[in-house]
């Protein structure tokens, strides 16, 4: 009889073990498997605030054209009339065409300028794409870690749910108190309830691949493929530094803005020194009948140039606004080559450090407390221990595994940041 109830008591266990993993998981959404590789691949392509961004260059480019723009000459066309048809003074028109002369480099100043400008816009697209590139893989990793703690939770429900099934057993059988049999079945309720939470979180963190690709198919879900265990590394503090100092893009970025700084003190110069306006003109009067002093009709040719008198530039606003840009770019550049180096600083000794923890957790630690966990229901299970021993090692245990795998996210995000603030990467999972 006790075989056959052993048997019994086994099947439903296999049963019930076996339910939550099935039917539980919400599988009302289509799922696409993509990798790193392909999501990655998918951010650059289709993520519509780094297209957005895109366009800045495309607007740099049209400021280049802009600048190469000669000043257009004018053509200015005039008819007169004496108005003393009675007296016969006549009529005529006058014509004139005229452009400007820019001196002092002014139209190459403005290339010059709006290239610089072009190529710090090309550094700030770069340093925007590593940012994005790597707070994408932020939320890849996130989506893993969310797809972990679910299973943790799947998992301990499922022991605690089997180990409730028995105790219902147990209690009919009269092997232990009504008390026990609720309160592991009050346990695994509680336990299903933070099943169904962290289901959330998991499907939450799907959702925002889709927010980083864009993706408007609201009935597929992205669901992501890979683990932790392709994030080990060995560095060295100061080639990282010099690594920083020459690819990083934000640096370059500062470097640059330097530079843009000196291209508009040059044109600031430039336009202090003054244009001429070159013209030549055409008039032509028709004859005069007065009987006074009748004219015959005449065309007359003029040409001449127009000299401005720069009283403006006593005034040199313009100039000291170019120059005291190019002082503040100069601060900034420093000011961010400091923040570079603390930067990748403070990475590396977190990414060492959570090295370390992730050690501690592949040396035994989590083994440990499944064994521990395993003893005390093997012990439950034939009345040598209390159910609350069990449920604190079963705590203990769900901690363990939550703190594993966040002790597992947390190395990989501190790869993640070390190579950000260096401006490396070769992350791949």
């Amino acid at each position: 009889m006790k075989q056959n109830l052993r048997y019994v008591l086994i099947s439903i266990l296999l049963i019930s073990g076996s339910y939550l993993s099935q039917g539980q998981i919400d599988t009302t959404f289509n799922r696409t498997p993509i990798t790193y590789a392909q999501f990655l691949v998918l951010v650059g392509k289709n993520n519509l605030s780094y297209a957005a961004e895109k366009f800045n260059m495309h607007k740099a480019d049209a400021n280049v054209e802009l600048a190469k723009i000669f000043p257009d000459p004018e053509l200015s066309v005039g008819w007169f009339d004496n108005g003393m048809r009675r007296m016969g003074m006549g009529y005529g028109f006058n014509s004139r065409l005229g452009r400007t002369i820019e001196l002092g480099g002014k139209r190459q100043s403005r290339i010059d300028l709006a290239k610089s400008e072009s190529d710090l816009t090309r550094f700030l697209l770069q340093d925007y794409f590593r940012n994005l590139r790597a707070d994408a893989t932020l939320n890849y990793l996130n989506s893993l870690q969310s797809k972990n703690l679910l299973n943790v939770k799947i998992n301990s429900y499922n022991a605690m749910n089997r180990l409730a099934i028995s105790d219902s057993i147990r209690f009919k059988l009269g092997s232990i108190k009504d008390v026990d049999a609720r309160q592991s079945k009050v346990e695994a309720g509680a336990m299903l309830n933070q099943v169904f939470q962290n289901l959330a979180t998991w499907k939450m963190s799907l959702l925002n691949l889709g927010l980083l690709v864009s993706n408007q198919n609201s009935d597929s879900l992205y669901f992501p493929f890979g683990d932790f265990s392709r994030f080990d590394r060995e560095f060295s503090l100061s080639s990282l530094i010099t690594e920083a100092q020459n690819n990083r893009a934000d640096l370059l970025a500062a470097i640059q803005n330097k530079k843009t700084s000196q291209k508009m003190v040059q044109l600031a110069r430039a336009n202090r020194v003054m244009d001429i306006n070159i013209g030549a003109g055409v008039n032509y009067a028709s004859y005069d009948y007065n009987i006074v002093a009748p004219t015959p009709s005449f065309s007359q040719v003029s040409a001449g140039i127009t000299i401005p008198l720069k009283f403006s530039n006593k005034y040199a606003g313009e100039l000291k606004m170019a120059h005291y840009t190019g002082v503040q770019a100069e601060l900034l550049y420093r000011q961010v080559e400091i923040q570079v180096q603390v930067e990748i600083t403070q990475a590396f000794f977190n990414y060492y450090t959570l090295r370390k923890q992730v050690f501690q957790f592949n040396n035994g630690l989590l083994l440990e407390a499944k064994k521990v966990r395993d003893g005390k229901i093997y012990s439950y299970q034939r009345g040598a221990t209390s159910l609350l021993e069990v449920l604190n090692a079963q705590r203990t245990y769900n901690d363990v595994q939550q703190s594993y795998y966040e002790a597992l996210y947390n190395y990989a995000a501190a790869l993640v940041e070390l190579e950000r603030s260096a401006g490396i990467w070769d992350i791949d999972f």
